[in-house]
């Protein structure tokens, strides 16, 4: 899938975030990234610190296991995460 890939024990994801939900949640894939709405508006690094703790959820990591590689002012994002046993795939239902 275009949208993760592993290097070890790390997962990099790359994310087109919708910011300004009115929840957090995945809406599937949009294009080579996996589209998440985000309940925070871009405004001051909110949405960025919302996505990041929904994929620490998701990824059922501690929050220090998140980092944003790129993307702070971009709906375009990569983000790394470390120690994860979620595959990626149960994310997103598009059976790939």
């Amino acid at each position: 899938m275009a949208w993760f890939r592993h290097d070890n024990d790390r997962l990099i994801l790359t994310i087109h975030a919708q910011p300004g939900a009115k929840r957090t949640g995945i809406q599937g894939l949009h294009g080579d990234a996996l589209k998440i709405r985000v309940a925070a508006p871009p405004v001051e690094g909110a949405a960025n610190d919302e996505l990041r703790r929904f994929l620490a959820q998701s990824f059922e990591v501690a929050l220090r296991d998140v980092e944003q590689l790129a993307g702070l002012t971009s709906r375009a994002k990569r983000f790394v995460i470390r120690g994860s046993r979620v595959d990626p795939r149960s994310l997103c239902d598009t059976g790939e």
